[in-house]
């Protein structure tokens, strides 16, 4: 994926110099929560229901820490693609939904940090926060990626940032505020069947983003194809509680089985159409 020396979005924030600041949760939160967030990631769960559970006040490290030549790199590459996003997704707004579309913000961070849905934390994986309208990304998830899971790749990482703009673009159609307010009056296996959905269409989403981008920046080829494909089979529910040592357990799946996940993907790659990543109205996922 070629993106040195290309324009970086004006709409990040980079708390990774900042020092200690208040925030966190009340009572069993801050380090509690964290942990609560990392297995449930880790078994192939939505980190945001629980972080969602988070607020009120406590003491939480956001940033301080030492910044290398690979974080800088790292917040350099997060600033270009998310600059992709917002020319692709802008054009898209305009052909295809005819109104405009507002971009989201991305924090940076290492460590810990606040959001308005709880701590945000490396360990429970990058999320778009609908609260802010802001995605919260610690670069260090792009290392674990490509050691413990084996999603390697500049354009493994843009997938993830991707992913998280697609939430960004659901809630700019009215999607997310939607499937949040049913989840709340359902039982918890319909729940986390409709946020497989929702998370399914996020990756489709993913696919039109660098199907676009491929046409109007010339950055991709069909090496970087492969690592989005692979990137979304490597953090399936399925492959992630067979990673962790579990049965896959379909109930309890919030994003999509390896094969779903890639084949969402490819669907948006292949169209380029928002109506055809209706995973609400599809037949099967």
């Amino acid at each position: 994926m070629e993106w040195r020396g290309r324009r970086g979005s004006n709409n990040i924030e980079d708390r990774r110099r900042s020092g200690p600041s208040r925030g966190g949760v009340v009572g069993g939160g801050g380090v509690g929560l964290v942990v609560i967030a990392l297995i449930v990631w880790a078994l192939g769960g939505d980190p945001m229901a629980v972080l969602q559970q988070g607020g009120g006040t406590g003491q939480i490290q956001s940033g301080g820490t030492e910044i290398t030549p690979a974080d800088e790199e790292a917040g350099q590459f997060v600033s270009v693609t998310l600059a992709d996003t917002e020319e692709v997704w802008k054009k898209i707004f305009d052909e295809q939904v005819g109104r405009p579309y507002t971009p989201a913000t991305l924090v940076l961070y290492k460590g810990v940090t606040r959001s308005s849905c709880g701590d945000a934390s490396g360990a429970t994986g990058p999320f778009y926060c609908p609260v802010d309208k802001k995605i919260y990304l610690d670069t260090d998830f792009f290392s674990t990626m490509a050691t413990q899971m084996g999603a390697k790749g500049d354009f493994a990482a843009a997938y993830v940032v991707a992913h998280e703009v697609g939430h960004q673009v659901q809630d700019e159609l009215g999607i997310l505020a939607k499937t949040t307010s049913v989840r709340q009056q359902v039982s918890e296996a319909e729940s986390n069947a409709i946020s497989v959905q929702v998370e399914l269409q996020a990756d489709c989403l993913a696919g039109i983003w660098a199907r676009s981008a491929s046409e109007m920046f010339g950055s991709i080829d069909q090496t970087d194809v492969q690592e989005a494909v692979n990137a979304a089979q490597q953090i399936g529910d399925d492959t992630l509680q067979r990673n962790a040592g579990r049965t896959p357990m379909p109930d309890s799946f919030t994003h999509g089985t390896s094969e779903q996940r890639a084949r969402w993907l490819i669907t948006g790659m292949q169209s380029g159409k928002l109506t055809d990543c209706d995973t609400f109205g599809a037949a099967s996922l």
